[in-house]
């Protein structure tokens, strides 16, 4: 049996869990997301926890044990706390800032770039060297995060360009001066 499909998904006070004709609905305090569930899996929502059970031990119905069972995870949590990721601005004159819904990004390019995100995810500038994305769908702020990085992902020379909190670049050496021959 799947390690993380036979665990039980507990439902947190305040989130209420509906199905319906496949379709799994979860509905919390900061918004509420919905999830079709594969027909080879049966949900079955009970009165704190939700239970992930799968129609036979084929290979492909062992990964998607697994795979709903996360995803309902996800969207538990979603609905209580919400996902954020948060992305650094490295380089000189490179900077962002919120306007509306959207940020303008100014990287190094002829053209400063705009950008609006998808339904449900807000973007925010605490300083113009940090973007913080945030959402209650896990799968979309982290889509936004990758599409705002691909803009300038961050070169391996001098590390200047976008990228998460905390990621370690791996910086190579530049040339080396000749000695005259």
């Amino acid at each position: 049996m799947s390690r993380i499909g036979r665990l039980p998904v507990q439902i947190l006070e305040g989130v209420e869990v509906r199905q319906s004709n496949g379709t799994l609905s979860v509905k919390g305090p900061k918004g509420e997301l919905t999830l079709d569930v594969h027909p080879d899996v049966k949900v079955v929502v009970d009165d704190s926890e939700i239970r992930v059970e799968r129609s036979s031990d084929q290979k492909a119905h062992r990964a998607l044990h697994g795979l709903t069972r996360s995803l309902i995870a996800n969207m538990v949590k979603g609905v209580t706390e919400g996902y954020t990721k948060t992305l650094e601005i490295v380089g000189v004159g490179y900077r962002a800032d919120a306007k509306g819904k959207g940020i303008t990004i100014n990287i190094g390019f002829s053209h400063p770039i705009r950008y609006e995100p998808t339904e449900g995810v807000k973007l925010a500038c605490p300083n113009q060297t940090t973007i913080v994305i945030s959402g209650v769908d896990k799968q979309k702020v982290g889509q936004t995060a990758a599409e705002i990085r691909g803009f300038r992902p961050p070169e391996p020379y001098k590390g200047k360009g976008i990228r998460y909190q905390g990621e370690q670049i791996r910086r190579k050496a530049g040339k080396t001066a000749s000695s005259g021959a």
